[in-house]
């Protein structure tokens, strides 16, 4: 596996890959078999595979959450070496956002809740380094993990707007035994909170099942968002039914409904979603 670290070596390396097929994973470190679940579907689509890592300053609301980002750039290579990945691109800062830089991509639409209202101008961070990334690799296809899954709304939405041709592939997210969605903010956890963190994802299947089943969505989410708090996790910063494509909100089963959520377990924020579906 080849890493480059600046967009000359970027350049050079991907011109080596002339004539054949690109995915791109893109990804701030810290992986984990989620992420390599996304290398390992990129393989199977394409000739070649390419990583980035990089932290990325401007979706972070809050410096100390940048500053507690988990960073094991060694570990993470070893990783992706391991995996299959063909090269690794680890660019600096101001090879993202040179001097001067003025540029911010904004996706109106499905930005606007959910995330977007408790994590103020994360989605411009997002769309603007995913574009930069993509500018510069220019994949044949861009891998993303449904856990995120208004960022890999927010993605589709970019691309498709602006004509990017890259295909926008979601990778169902990977969980641990218990349930736990994988994340990098996982090792953040307590001992106690990781022994609770899995009744979120619970909680979101037990909603599920009531939605399928006919109960009006509005009533059972105030009672799981209930009973989540006397569970120790807070504040629950939304649990919502909505349509998969345009984030909005929706009342009664719908095919193609997303249940989403965000709660705090101390001092770690967890998200996670599924899909609900009639059996």
């Amino acid at each position: 596996m080849q890493t480059v670290r600046t967009s000359e070596e970027l350049t050079q390396a991907r011109a080596e890959m002339l004539g054949q097929s690109v995915s791109l994973v893109p990804t701030m470190g810290a992986l984990h078999a989620g992420h390599l679940a996304l290398i390992e579907e990129a393989k199977e689509r394409s000739g070649k595979v390419v990583a980035s890592i990089f932290v990325n300053p401007a979706q972070f609301n809050d410096k100390a959450d940048l500053e507690r980002y988990p960073r094991s750039e060694a570990e993470d290579a070893e990783k992706l070496l391991k995996a299959g990945c063909d090269l690794l691109w680890v660019p600096h800062v101001k090879d993202i956002y040179p001097q001067n830089f003025a540029t911010t991509v904004h996706v109106a639409g499905v930005s606007k809740r959910w995330e977007g209202e408790h994590r103020p101008g994360h989605f411009d961070g997002v769309a603007t380094v995913v574009a930069k990334l993509l500018l510069s690799v220019r994949p044949d296809i861009a891998l993303f993990g449904e856990k995120d899954f208004q960022q890999l709304a927010v993605i589709r939405r970019m691309v498709a707007d602006l004509n990017i041709p890259v295909e926008i592939a979601g990778v169902p997210t990977v969980r641990e035994s218990d349930g736990l969605a994988m994340s990098s903010r996982n090792a953040l956890l307590s001992s106690g909170h990781r022994a609770k963190a899995p009744a979120l994802f619970q909680a979101l299947k037990e909603l599920g099942d009531l939605i399928a089943g006919g109960v009006r969505a509005a009533p059972a989410i105030e009672a799981v968002t209930d009973n989540l708090i006397q569970n120790g996790f807070g504040p629950v910063d939304y649990v919502a039914y909505v349509d998969a494509q345009t984030l909005e909100p929706i009342d009664n089963y719908r095919e193609g409904g997303r249940l989403i959520a965000a709660a705090f377990l101390g001092k770690v924020r967890l998200i996670d979603n599924i899909a609900v579906e009639r059996r």
